[in-house]
């Protein structure tokens, strides 16, 4: 089923910068969000392969985070950022304890 009509609507995040701390901590979710997908990957039956393969479920991207070629890491880089700048947005304060 298609819906034509969907038109996404994330919330504004612009105005939020993010401090130094913030940004390491944003890198640091980039990589756990990676180890996620990479365990359910592999829980489901996927190897590494150097092409993607969905039919021998294989795929490139599982390796350590720090072997992800740059373009690959930018996905869950911008989802990290995001998601922090959208928990600031919401009035919540992230600190470190």
């Amino acid at each position: 089923m298609e819906n034509m009509s969907y038109i996404p609507k994330p919330v504004d995040t612009s105005r939020v910068e993010l401090s130094s701390e913030l940004m390491q901590l944003a890198e640091l979710m980039a990589e756990n969000v990676h180890d996620v997908w990479a365990k359910t990957r592999i829980v489901q039956g996927w190897t590494y392969g150097p092409e993607r393969n969905d039919d021998e479920k294989k795929h490139p991207c599982l390796v350590p985070y720090s072997e992800l070629p740059e373009e690959e890491k930018v996905y869950d880089r911008n989802t990290s950022i995001e998601t922090l700048k959208f928990i600031i947005c919401k009035g919540f304060e992230i600190t470190k304890k």
